[in-house]
């Protein structure tokens, strides 16, 4: 099974950008479609963004234009490219298998990266 540990957060102020990473050790994901999530306190966890095997995207509303997603299959990575960012965006972000999220009866999660966005 595939390990995941996302990066790149931090405190950034409202219209900053962020890079973040997720990095597979293990099994490739490669072929697999592969997703960023988040959660923010006391709030259901949201879809940001996904990325198939192929490398078409798909984007949640409350991202699109602002946001982009992106994957090194050579680096087993994925990353997302977060730009004009707002404190709406406030949350710890997580990656993973597009398929295990929908399919799995116990999606297992990383620790995710926190990214906090100031006013």
């Amino acid at each position: 099974q595939v390990r995941l540990e996302e990066s790149g957060g931090g405190l950034v102020q409202s219209g900053g950008s962020l890079r973040l990473s997720c990095v597979g050790s293990g099994r490739s994901f490669s072929t697999y479609a592969m997703g960023w999530f988040r959660q923010a306190s006391g709030i259901e966890r949201e879809l940001v963004g996904a990325i198939s095997w192929s490398g078409s995207t798909y984007y949640g509303d409350a991202v699109k234009g602002r946001f982009t997603i992106s994957r090194d299959s050579a680096k087993n990575a994925v990353y997302l490219q977060m730009n004009s960012l707002k404190p709406e965006d406030t949350a710890v972000y997580y990656c993973n298998r597009v398929s295990s999220v929908t399919n799995d009866k116990n999606p297992v999660w990383g620790q995710g990266t926190q990214v906090t966005v100031s006013s």
